[in-house]
């Protein structure tokens, strides 16, 4: 028998899903280019990965009815393995364009991750990773995660399917222009993603230089604690935004 603070967190979920179905119908309704991001946690996965799987292909299937786009999120390592799971059945259910899903750099495992949903093939985003993990799961140096993330960047831009790469970061900004030209990959191939209000400077000179420029909105009820769980756990993440915030 379920507890009840697990049939609240069941509750919750369906809620989640419920929102979202609600925003889909509403980037419909208003004919914005937008699309949505889903983190499995919301809809059940650590009580119940089989509940989580149910809700995101609730939302998925609404969003490929409408000719729209789901990214399923990556949160911290002790996910990923059944985050990945679920994404693959998700993509076998779905097109290419119906959903995609998120890669972080400083995880040791994300290249041959990539190469893997590649084969498939599937829209990806990469980031660096902004979670607190041990140094046998994740690259302890920042020179190390941003060489994977420039590797793995590379690897999503040969690849001829249309890619997030999420950064603020000008010198990996710099280095995917600089692939991109000297592969000859149009600016129309793929698309930077950035956060909202931070580094709007460089926002709008992606923007104003032809690229595909996305910004990523927080939204909902939880996302100031979310907020605050990311900078506690990792405390790099408060320098990194103060510093990025008044360069925007």
């Amino acid at each position: 028998m379920l507890t009840r603070s697990a049939l609240n967190y069941l509750e919750e979920a369906e809620k989640e899903v419920e929102e979202y179905l609600r925003i889909l119908d509403q980037i419909d309704n208003t004919g914005i280019n937008s699309n949505v991001s889903i983190k499995l946690s919301q809809f059940g996965l650590e009580l119940d990965p089989g509940r989580a799987y149910k809700n995101a292909r609730t939302v998925a299937a609404d969003a490929a009815r409408r000719g729209n786009f789901v990214r399923v999120d990556m949160e911290s390592s002790r996910v990923t393995e059944v985050t990945m799971v679920i994404f693959k059945h998700l993509r076998r259910e779905f097109g290419l364009n119906d959903v995609g899903i998120v890669l972080q750099s400083y995880l040791r495992r994300t290249y041959a991750d990539a190469q893997d949903l590649l084969k498939i093939p599937a829209r990806i985003r990469i980031c660096k990773g902004a979670y607190n993990e041990p140094p046998e799961v994740a690259f302890p140096d920042k020179k190390d995660t941003d060489e994977n993330y420039i590797r793995v960047m590379q690897l999503l831009l040969s690849s001829g399917v249309y890619h997030g790469i999420a950064t603020h970061d000008p010198k990996m900004i710099d280095a995917t222009i600089e692939f991109a030209q000297r592969e000859g990959i149009g600016k129309e191939a793929f698309e930077f993603q950035m956060l909202y209000g931070v580094r709007r400077d460089l926002q709008h000179q992606l923007a104003d230089d032809g690229y595909n420029m996305r910004v990523y909105v927080p939204y909902g009820k939880h996302w100031y604690p979310y907020f605050m769980r990311r900078l506690a756990e990792r405390p790099a993440n408060i320098w990194f935004v103060l510093k990025n915030l008044f360069k925007g």
